[in-house]
């Protein structure tokens, strides 16, 4: 059975030594990078509506292309480094960003941006579980006997905080350089190259088997339990519902509804929602998890209900102040979400049982995003709004339902 080393390959240093420390802060590093990449479109996307005449439900393809791509990495690749080591499947995600970014520096037409989406989820879908996994190895190997705080609050803020780094440095580069639809994807090319060279001289966490272990595609098995694994699963579909949104339609409203049309005000609005949710990350790790899953429940719904009446309203204020809102509920889930299944794995199938997880979640999400490009046809954005905040309800009250039956079965009584 594989499993971690207790050394690596090449240096004999014991845990807690200055590598793992600064390898840990390098993954994540690399790993914000990478997340923030997948977002480097979103303040975009009025701009090429403008250029190439496409609308919303194109956005929202688009959109679902990525989450498809994100899938195949996860089935493909995303449980590899269990076997073959964190290093060379976390490169290899990072040179499939940089091929993306070629193709949107190559072939900026529509074929050409749905591949590239495509691409840019297969590196996403290899880096998800790898990165997070490669940081719970080095934590647990820069801090012996040190709880999983840090782990999850660095983890989930490099993955979510990316997501909102990405809008904010494309749009402000939009906005005030040459060449808007392409700098920011230059900018990215060198970022992510450099990546790949950090993550070369970072310390190896697994141990390779004596024999090689033959590919498979990912399992898909739940770990840690089926009521544990769905509730984990309703947790991190309602914080991507709500990235999901702000990622694909909502920078077309700001353009059009509000008037705003600059890629940077675009980029603003996205960062604060994520930012946000980075924000109730942080300020709910020292809750218990019911706690925090409330609380979450409550932000996600109270927040979402704001933005559609800013949407309604017409009313900027409103609006990103219900993002902002439902965002603190979006991270608050999240780590929920990924504290649940990194506890409930064990070392060896860490990035297995993550790999599952993220696969999970992204199907859901390209449900969700095709569901918001079919209301947009069928409706304005902000009747599509109001759809979307209905699914929502249902699933918020599904994580409520679940954690009450995952709090029953551990404190069951065993027979």
């Amino acid at each position: 059975m594989n499993q971690l080393k207790e050394f690596p390959d090449d240096v004999a240093e014991l845990p807690g030594s200055g590598r793992h420390r600064t390898g840990f802060w390098a993954v994540a590093v690399v790993f914000t990078v990478v997340t923030a990449f997948s977002t480097v479109p979103t303040p975009l996307y009025p701009l090429y509506e403008a250029r190439d005449g496409f609308g919303a439900f194109t956005v929202t393809v688009m959109f679902a292309v990525y989450a498809v791509g994100v899938a195949a990495g996860l089935v493909s690749a995303g449980h590899l480094s269990d076997h073959t080591g964190r290093r060379p499947v976390l490169i290899a995600a990072l040179l499939s960003e940089f091929a993306a970014a070629a193709l949107f520096l190559g072939w900026p037409d529509l074929p050409g941006l749905i591949l590239a989406r495509f691409v840019t989820g297969l590196g996403v879908g290899m880096a998800t579980p790898t990165a997070t996994a490669y940081l719970q190895d080095l934590h647990i190997r820069a801090r012996p006997g040190a709880g999983q705080g840090r782990f999850e609050a660095v983890s989930t803020a490099a993955n979510v905080g990316g997501l909102g780094v990405g809008p904010l440095v494309a749009g402000l580069l939009a906005a005030f350089v040459p060449a808007p639809v392409r700098t920011p994807y230059a900018v990215f090319a060198l970022l992510l190259v450099a990546g790949a060279a950090a993550v070369m001289a970072l310390p190896e966490t697994v141990d390779r088997p004596a024999r090689p272990v033959p590919y498979r595609i990912q399992r898909v098995r739940p770990h840690g339990g089926a009521a544990l694994f769905s509730l984990a699963i309703a947790c991190v579909c309602a914080a991507l519902a709500i990235f999901g949104l702000f990622t694909s339609l909502a920078p077309g409203f700001v353009a059009t509804t509000l008037h705003q049309s600059s890629p940077a005000v675009a980029g603003v609005v996205v960062f604060a929602v994520f930012a946000a949710a980075v924000l109730g990350q942080s300020l709910s790790g020292a809750l218990r998890p019911a706690v925090r899953r409330g609380i979450g429940v409550a932000a996600e719904a109270i927040g979402c209900a704001a933005v559609v009446a800013g949407m309604v309203l017409a009313n900027p204020a409103l609006f990103i102040a219900g993002g902002v809102i439902a965002g603190v509920g979006a991270g608050t889930l999240f780590k929920a979400a990924v504290s649940l299944v990194s506890g409930a794995a064990p070392a060896h199938l860490r990035a297995e049982a993550l790999a599952t997880f993220f696969l999970a979640a992204y199907t859901g999400l390209v449900v969700t995003s095709l569901g918001l490009g079919v209301a947009a046809q069928l409706a304005n954005p902000t009747t599509a709004t109001l759809w979307f905040s209905g699914f929502l309800a249902v699933l918020l009250t599904a994580i409520a339902l679940l954690g009450r039956a995952e709090r029953a079965g551990r404190h069951r009584p065993a027979v």
